[in-house]
């Protein structure tokens, strides 16, 4: 199944994708959040789509989608997990991930704009693969990984590195600015994706190419992800797991080039669908 949210912003309901055209369910389904999760909402949506599919009410294809997850209780993402990306950062290979958290205040839509922050000269880009988890998860074992995947989505972790790398402490101040966590424009559950660990994943910039890599080249790939982060926190259901970005970033560049506002940014990943964001100022 593929999972929408539509509406305007805080007032997104939930819907379906069937065959690339627009359903909602909000008849049956309050939302996807963490209750919708863990009371195995996944497997009453697919009663709902079985009984009932194109009869289900349509959504028109102008409308705004939102995030296809509610605001999670956390979102949490994997730095310099691609060795070609931390080459180009001259970031040593982390012997373990390397974690970081984004503020859920960051999550916007798949086609919303992207805002730079006040003060901000170094706003980035960076194409994500990111996993949705369907039930509490506290110590997992590698082997058990794949059962807490509600499913998978795609994800521009957007970063200010001035905020990141050079104002002190950790890497979260660059990385939860609001509008730096668009996801979508839809959630794949995992059924959907053939193969995960070997998805195209790209990221251009006013048309020109930034980024062209694949998952294969995880470095920590998603079951050890899943087990490790596991170790220091409990996952809720419907919490956000980003696992890292490849080699193309402004930061990357000699010199660095960065998001300037007009600039348009357009990523996707094999079936994850694509998104399309326009770069403002703040306040603009």
């Amino acid at each position: 199944m593929k999972l929408i949210r539509f509406g305007q912003p805080g007032q997104e309901k939930p819907g379906v994708l069937i065959n690339n055209k627009r359903y909602d369910v909000s008849g049956f389904i309050p939302d996807y959040n963490e209750t919708f999760f863990e009371t195995d909402g996944l497997d009453k949506l697919k009663h709902i789509v079985e009984e009932h599919g194109t009869d289900l009410p349509a959504v028109d294809d102008d409308e705004r989608l939102g995030s296809p997850v509610a605001r999670p209780s956390k979102l949490l993402c994997i730095g310099l997990n691609y060795a070609d990306h931390a080459e180009e950062t001259g970031a040593p290979l982390p012997p373990e991930p390397v974690l970081f958290m984004k503020s859920t205040t960051a999550v916007v839509g798949a086609f919303d704009d992207v805002v730079i922050p006040k003060n901000s000269f170094k706003t980035d880009w960076e194409v994500e693969l990111a996993i949705v988890i369907n039930k509490k998860a506290s110590y997992v074992n590698e082997a058990d990984a794949a059962s807490y995947i509600a499913g998978y989505v795609l994800h521009n972790d957007v970063s200010e590195r001035e905020f990141q790398l050079e104002r002190n402490g950790t890497w979260d101040k660059g990385k939860g600015c609001d509008t730096f966590a668009p996801l979508g424009p839809f959630l794949a559950t995992a059924d959907e994706v053939a193969d995960v660990d070997n998805l195209k994943l790209w990221l251009s910039v006013n048309g020109q190419m930034m980024q062209n890599g694949t998952t294969a080249n995880l470095i920590f790939n998603i079951p050890f992800l899943i087990s490790y982060v596991s170790q220091f926190m409990t996952l809720l259901p419907g919490d956000v797991i980003s696992t890292g970005t490849p080699a193309g970033v402004g930061l990357g560049f000699k010199p660095p080039v960065y998001l300037k506002p007009g600039d348009v940014i357009e990523l996707g990943i094999d079936g994850l669908g694509t998104q399309k964001q326009t770069v403002k100022a703040y306040g603009a």
